[in-house]
Order: structure tokens, then C-alpha cells, then sequence
């Protein structure tokens, strides 16, 4: 299996299914409780399936529908393209984070990894 492919299932029964591991992933996001986060590596350790590169395919793919912000680089940088809405919703959750240095590119916060990775041994609260 290719590094970048997402494991194959096989044919799609029905074309608009997603592929069972991308919901696996999406799944696992959604578990993710708000102010927390996991990798890439996280999360297909989670699974015991793939890794970081298959679970960052699946989230380019099919993530916009679940609190994409908690899946995120393994060094805490936010996600190029996306940084200002993820950083609207790490402020709005509490999620931790670490100011940026004045010499640190666009000054943008990267997330605290020590404090905010979840390692989903709690689990997220049901009431809201």
C-alpha cells in the first residue's frame, strides 16, 4: 500500500459511501473533546491502522464536517491555509496554545502539544 493511499475496502457499494477508514477517522475526530486535540499519528494509532499521512488524506478529503482544528501536525503548527478559522476555534474551545516569538512567521500562536493533546483516555462530555 502506497503511503499516501487510504486502505481499500474494496469497491463502494453505494458511489457517494465514504470509504469505511475515512469514517473510522472522522469517527475518532468527532470524539475529540472541545480544548483537545490529536495527531495525525494519534488518531491512526487509534485505529491501529494507516498513519499520519493516511489520516491527513482523509481530513483534506472528507474532514469538513467534523471538528477538523483537534486533528493537527505533530509539532503543533497550525494548518497552513486554514490557520485563522482553526485559531478562532482553539480561542472559542480554550484550546492551549503558545504565543509566537516576533520571529516566528505571520507571529501566529502554535498549539501547546504538552497540554492540548488528548490522549483519549477521557472521554467527551455528553451534555452540552
Amino acid at each position: 500500500m502506497s503511503e499516501q493511499s487510504i486502505p481499500d475496502e474494496g469497491p463502494a457499494e453505494d458511489a457517494d459511501a465514504l470509504p469505511e477508514y475515512a469514517e473510522r477517522v472522522l469517527e475518532v475526530a468527532e470524539l475529540i473533546p472541545p480544548g483537545r486535540v490529536m495527531t495525525y499519528g494519534d488518531v491512526a494509532e487509534w485505529l491501529e491502522e494507516g498513519g499520519p499521512r493516511q489520516v491527513g488524506r482523509v481530513m483534506a478529503l472528507y474532514g469538513g464536517a467534523v471538528p477538523w482544528w483537534r486533528v493537527v501536525r505533530a509539532d503543533g503548527a497550525l494548518l497552513p491555509g486554514h490557520e485563522l478559522r482553526a485559531l478562532d476555534r482553539y480561542r472559542a474551545e480554550g484550546t492551549p496554545l503558545k504565543e509566537a516569538s516576533r520571529a516566528a512567521q505571520g507571529h501566529l500562536p502554535r498549539l501547546d502539544m504538552g497540554r492540548a493533546r488528548w490522549d483519549g483516555g477521557e472521554r467527551a462530555d455528553t451534555h452540552t
